[in-house]
């Protein structure tokens, strides 16, 4: 195999039921699209592992559809059928660390040799629940998993009080690691199905988003601290203000 895909798919209560529903069309359509279809066949083997689960809370990560070898149109557009026979319904916290930590489990556990190992993470907010998420993406890194991200900057939604504006630069300084990791962000529902084609023909072929810049300057860059716990902090303000169960 070219590439071991795990799709780890937000479905916390922050994403409303139409949201989620969007969410999973979009999968669909870009998993079933010509274009990711042939950038498969463009690989060394000319066919991938793909498998879906959703996570929310530290315990939650279900399988939606499990390990499929997808080298044809015939295969991506049965997986597809998959992923929208299947619903999803909204779960407590949100916790990317413990996405990362099964999706890691399920790369060990995946019944095909791949020359790559990747976690793709969608989700519209920060950790708030379980380990530090930075503690999740540096061992699956060190273990040789590359994890990218689809942040979801949506505006609405429920949980709209857990979420930060910066959350495109809280998945690239937080969330993403190894080699070839990159993050590509969704401002608008209507990107979705487009913004995952994308990054799933990018994670086929083991590349990164093109920069617009074609020469880059030799320099050394200092960025400001960032706090990746933000999103644990959020949550315990609003617990101890609204007198929430831990």
């Amino acid at each position: 195999m070219d590439v071991a895909l795990v799709l780890a798919v937000d479905v916390s209560r922050s994403m409303s039921t139409a949201e989620l529903r969007i969410q999973r069309k979009g999968y669909a359509a870009a998993i079933s699209s010509p274009e990711v279809v042939h950038a498969i066949g463009l690989g060394a083997y000319g066919r991938i592992a793909l498998m879906m689960f959703e996570w929310a809370n530290d315990t939650h990560g279900r399988v939606i559809v499990d390990w499929s070898v997808i080298e044809n149109q015939t295969d991506a557009d049965r997986f597809a059928e998959l992923v929208l026979d299947d619903s999803s319904y909204g779960q407590r916290r949100t916790s990317i660390s413990g996405a990362i930590a099964r999706g890691a489990d399920l790369l060990s556990e995946v019944p095909y040799i791949a020359d790559r190992h990747v976690i793709d993470i969608s989700g519209d907010g920060p950790n708030n629940h379980g380990a530090p998420v930075t503690i999740a993406r540096d061992a699956a890194v060190e273990s040789g998993i590359v994890i990218n991200g689809l942040p979801l900057m949506t505006k609405g939604g429920v949980g709209f009080q857990f979420n930060i504006p910066d959350l495109d630069v809280y998945y690239r300084r937080c969330v993403i690691g190894g080699p070839t990791s990159f993050v590509i962000p969704v401002t608008d529902w209507e990107q979705f199905p487009d913004a995952v084609r994308r990054k799933l023909i990018l994670e086929i072929g083991g590349r990164t988003p093109p920069s617009k810049a074609k020469v880059i300057p030799a320099q050394i860059t200092f960025e400001e601290p960032y706090d990746c716990l933000v999103g644990e902090k959020i949550w315990r303000r609003m617990r101890d203000q609204y007198f929430w169960d831990p």
